[in-house]
């Protein structure tokens, strides 16, 4: 009987689920939908469905895709409101700003973006206030100064591809000048490039100065679609390569490090399922990635003419044969 009453208890929240609103959730992304991080967006598909959740069902997705047109995300933010979704997901910071200025009351849960408190997107970390929470990016741009070091002991000068528009004048220049100071803890000279379009690349590496041995590349929305030219590019020039995200090394590049987005993705749905069941985003703190991923590329380590330490290989989640 017991059993039986469990059972009756399972199809019942089951039917009234399928008998209840079709919610509309809102996908706004800088990234192209044909994109290395592709995954992430199949992870929250995923998080959606192991709580219960089917697409087409109980749900429906409304995307809207930047194509690495940063410019373009505040009229597809605007969109996503007309189109009066339930909630807007948003990936990286420029998106979710985006979504903060275009509405005030429809839920946002940001599942990448960073330095949420300094831009202003929450009041704080445990308090988010207004409509907007979800995971914020945690991995500094010293760390990763820092591995291709330990990988690569002979680098002194390391070229900081970014995008200029990915953060305001003075957050960039604050994080130049901290990124400057610790690379030279380890002895480590720091030329910033930056790329303002996928265009741009072929400049970028043409501006690098004499003497570079190394690169850093940042994880934003232009330089993840340009991953493939980039890692190409410094494989040419024999530069031992490091980019935030794994999609640069499965591109060629030597080294990745960054969170693991799909774990973020999967985790942004929890946030979802409980702002559809009435919670509110100002009452669910901003949450820090748990898992992040080293991950060596040798093919191109053998390619450029170098020999990684076992003691550094050892500390990768992942290394490409």
């Amino acid at each position: 009987m017991i059993v039986r009453r469990a059972f009756l208890a399972g199809a019942g929240a089951a039917e009234a689920q399928q008998a209840g609103k079709l919610w509309r959730i809102g996908y706004l992304s800088p990234r192209s939908r044909v994109d290395p991080r592709s995954s992430s967006d199949r992870a929250f598909l995923q998080g959606m469905g192991e709580l219960g959740y089917v697409e087409g069902r109980d749900f429906v997705m409304e995307y809207r895709w930047a194509e690495g047109h940063l410019d373009r995300l505040p009229e597809l933010a605007a969109d996503l409101v007309r189109a009066r979704v339930d909630v807007i997901l948003t990936g990286g910071t420029p998106g979710t700003i985006a979504a903060k200025q275009a509405t005030q009351t429809i839920p946002i849960v940001f599942w990448t973006a960073g330095g949420v408190v300094q831009k202003g997107i929450v009041a704080s970390l445990a308090r988010p206030g207004g409509n907007v929470t979800g995971l914020q990016l945690h991995v500094s741009g010293p760390k990763l100064i820092q591995l291709l070091k330990d990988a690569v002991p002979t680098v002194t000068r390391v070229a900081y591809l970014y995008h200029p528009g990915s953060s305001a004048l003075g957050e960039r220049e604050t994080y130049l000048k901290e990124l400057r100071s610790k690379a030279q803890a380890v002895s480590v000279e720091v030329q910033p490039v930056a790329v303002s379009d996928p265009s741009g690349i072929p400049h970028a590496f043409a501006e690098l100065g004499r003497g570079t041995n190394g690169l850093m590349v940042e994880g934003s929305g232009v330089l993840n679609m340009t991953a493939d030219q980039v890692c190409k590019l410094a494989a040419q020039r024999r530069l031992p390569a490091i980019g935030y995200g794994r999609w640069f090394t499965s591109a060629g590049c030597l080294m990745s490090y960054g969170e693991n987005l799909d774990d973020m993705s999967r985790r942004a749905a929890i946030y979802v399922d409980k702002i559809l069941k009435g919670a509110k985003p100002t009452d669910l703190p901003v949450e820090l990635p748990t898992k992040f991923e080293l991950v060596i590329n040798l093919r191109t380590a053998k390619t450029i003419g170098l020999t990684i330490a076992q003691s550094v290989l050892g500390r990768a989640d992942e290394v490409i044969q």
